[in-house]
């Protein structure tokens, strides 16, 4: 069974891991990672579990004149990043891009922002009041949706297709050559010229076709696209297959967050947005750092506590002790290889079932009401659990996660009890191994001379 899971597994991973669309697309989200935790704290400030806190942000005046409170000064620089997440999501992608496709890095991701631009409808729609009666216009302007959550997928479609279009152009040499001598800057400048003004006429024709039809390209990819792959992303099923397959991935010695994440971890972010633009998502980032693991993938904070409370065994009880530390941080890389759990057929069924039932009584919990959806908030996922659960939903998260860390502590028991018994018998035998190479002295006779 081993044998032909690694036959399927280990090609797709290759696939995967050689994929340069899909790798562009994790690193490019990275570009985002610290502006948003940054713009999460201010978030996570405002929105701190605590009425009374919540209270008084929103009755703090600070300015008079507009009536503006301090809530919504505080709010501030996180409209400064998840607001404009798109933006960040276009760049990092169309860099990570250009660099696979041996490009100018910098001006790559400088054509696909203007692509992605061109194409954008400057349209803002408002309610003002005019002689006393509420009336709907449109306005001329960047809406902020279209630079939020709603505007990924469009952002990643424009980065690619930019960055091939100018590494076309510019691998025919259709270029501005400059005379020796002139400074490298200028030189690049120049040579970008041509690719980046084909780049912007397509982008300029297409946005002109999708007017003529009457709608435009954002509309469009967000209805027949995202909005359906979003509410795929967003059911229990999808989550629990996508972390089977994480934790399948991770047994063979493949970075199961990395492969998986590729391709999941785009739609999560987007959910997760989502929330904190007040819409109601169970399945989001948050929901996998938070609820789904804890120490690390298989959970195996449970797995160490069980460890140092069940195993007899120097080798695990010593392994237990250098690992609980990086776990309570959802470190874990020296229970995967140190105990280990990679190509152990012994470990392999508690480390996809702890997390997979960490996944389903979580969304049970949230879909019941039981305990709140996460607020979108971008908690860092070194944070220890009980603190990253209270600052992700309320005390009820922390509680949760609590529970769940115990109960899959005795999941993980038997498990380990039979490795740990295993250990145990390798550890007595090296003993009477080396009792019996030992030389005593009274072992010596002159007899036998």
């Amino acid at each position: 069974m081993m044998k032909k899971l690694e036959k399927i597994l280990m090609p797709m991973a290759e696939a995967i891991g050689r994929n340069k669309y899909l790798m562009s697309i994790r690193d490019g989200f990275l570009l985002s990672t610290p502006l948003l935790i940054g713009g999460s704290l201010f978030l996570l400030i405002a929105n701190f579990p605590i009425q009374a806190w919540i209270d008084f942000l929103n009755n703090t005046v600070v300015n008079p004149n507009t009536g503006r409170t301090l809530a919504s000064y505080i709010s501030k620089p996180a409209d400064a990043t998840f607001t404009i997440m798109a933006v960040f999501a276009v760049i990092g992608i169309a860099y990570s891009f250009a660099g696979k496709m041996g490009t100018n890095k910098l001006f790559g991701a400088a054509t696909a922002l203007v692509s992605w631009f061109l194409i954008m409808p400057y349209t803002v729609t408002g309610d003002v009041e005019i002689n006393g009666v509420a009336q709907t216009v449109n306005l001329t302007g960047i809406p902020l949706g279209w630079v939020g959550a709603k505007g990924i997928f469009v952002g990643i479609f424009c980065a690619f297709i930019a960055v091939h279009l100018y590494t076309f152009v510019e691998k025919r040499g259709w270029t501005i050559k400059m005379p020796a001598g002139v400074p490298p800057t200028v030189e690049e400048s120049f040579a970008a010229l041509i690719p980046a003004a084909v780049v912007m006429i397509v982008f300029f024709l297409i946005n002109i076709i999708f007017g003529y039809l009457g709608t435009d390209v954002f509309q469009i990819i967000f209805e027949f696209l995202q909005t359906p792959l979003l509410n795929l992303g967003d059911t229990l099923g999808a989550m629990v297959t996508a972390y089977i397959f994480l934790h399948l991935f991770w047994f063979f010695g493949v970075n199961g967050g990395s492969v998986v994440g590729a391709v999941f971890n785009p739609i999560l972010q987007t959910l997760s947005a989502g929330n904190v633009a007040g819409e109601h998502h169970i399945i989001c980032q948050q929901f996998q750092d938070l609820f789904a693991t804890f120490g690390g993938a298989g959970s195996t904070l449970s797995l160490v506590i069980a460890m140092l409370l069940f195993c007899k065994s120097k080798r695990i009880k010593n392994l237990g002790k250098m690992s609980l530390v990086p776990g309570i941080f959802n470190i874990n890389e020296p229970i995967l290889f140190g105990l280990p759990i990679v190509l152990n057929p012994a470990m392999i069924v508690p480390f996809v079932v702890v997390p997979t039932v960490n996944i389903i009584i979580s969304y049970i919990a949230m879909d019941m009401g039981i305990v709140p959806i996460c607020s979108g908030v971008n908690i860092p996922w070194t944070t220890p659990l009980v603190i990253s659960g209270f600052l992700a939903t309320n005390w009820v998260g922390g509680i949760l996660q609590g529970l769940l860390l115990i109960l899959g502590v005795f999941i993980y028991m038997p498990f380990i009890k039979v490795l740990d018994k295993e250990y145990l018998m390798e550890e007595q035998n090296n003993v009477e191994e080396d009792d019996d190479d030992d030389i005593s002295l009274d072992d010596l006779s002159f007899d036998d001379l």
